[in-house]
């Protein structure tokens, strides 16, 4: 039985992935941001496990950590929580790119860190979700593609630094998926909303799975996913 620590599991691909590894039987760890988050998802997930880490103010993850039960061993740290904030150059605030960099940028950084220890000795697997953005940048997307962009930094430099400590290290590149974030980026582009245009996140769930489950004489590097209808 594998252990796996998920980040983003109330919704959309998070969600999916947990529901997979937990009906396959593996011990699966989720991430919330608080006490209260904590309790919803193990209610929703039956058989996981918590941990309380906000992810906006990564500073204090390890100080979070230090007041928990942690894993002695983790066979997969999967990266997938994020947020987006649509607009220009010349219209977002400090705040914003604060915000957002912590998140999708800092925080991953922060936690593979922490959790390191626990991966090297079970020879691992860090998995960044990514996005499309993180490839290529386009208008509005700036904050957003920037926080991506750095994220396939780090995932580039963590596989080149512990390959030699056999921990495997994979980005995914999803297009548009049908999830709560991609709602809400309808919303702010001013675009009607049609999931079933989208990937499904079970569909991403199934690309991670099998970055996962590959045997260890291969690793993929990097995944990239887009639309098929």
């Amino acid at each position: 039985m594998s252990t796996h620590l998920i980040t983003g599991a109330g919704s959309g691909i998070g969600a999916a992935v947990a529901r997979r590894l937990l009906d396959r039987g593996d011990e699966v760890l989720l991430l919330a941001r608080d006490a209260g988050r904590a309790k919803e998802l193990a209610t929703r997930f039956a058989g996981a496990r918590t941990l309380v880490g906000d992810l906006a103010e990564p500073a204090r993850l390890s100080w979070a950590f230090a007041h928990q039960p942690m894993p002695d061993r983790l066979d997969s740290l999967l990266h997938v929580a994020g947020i987006v904030e649509l607009g220009g150059i010349g219209e977002l605030t400090a705040k914003v790119w604060q915000q957002t960099l912590a998140v999708n940028l800092i925080a991953p950084a922060e936690l593979t860190r922490l959790l390191l220890p626990q991966l090297r000795m079970s020879q691992g697997h860090v998995v960044f979700v990514n996005s499309g953005a993180g490839l290529n940048a386009h208008a509005n997307w700036g904050v957003y593609a920037a926080s991506k962009h750095g994220l396939k930094a780090v995932a580039d430099s963590l596989r080149q630094e512990e390959h030699g400590n056999g921990v495997r290290v994979t980005s995914v590149y999803p297009g548009r998926t049908a999830t709560p974030m991609q709602e809400k980026v309808h919303h702010q582009e001013g675009t009607e909303y049609d999931a079933s245009r989208w990937i499904d996140p079970e569909s991403v769930a199934t690309a991670i799975l099998a970055a996962v489950d590959l045997p260890r004489d291969a690793e993929i590097n990097d995944l990239t996913i887009r639309p098929g209808r």
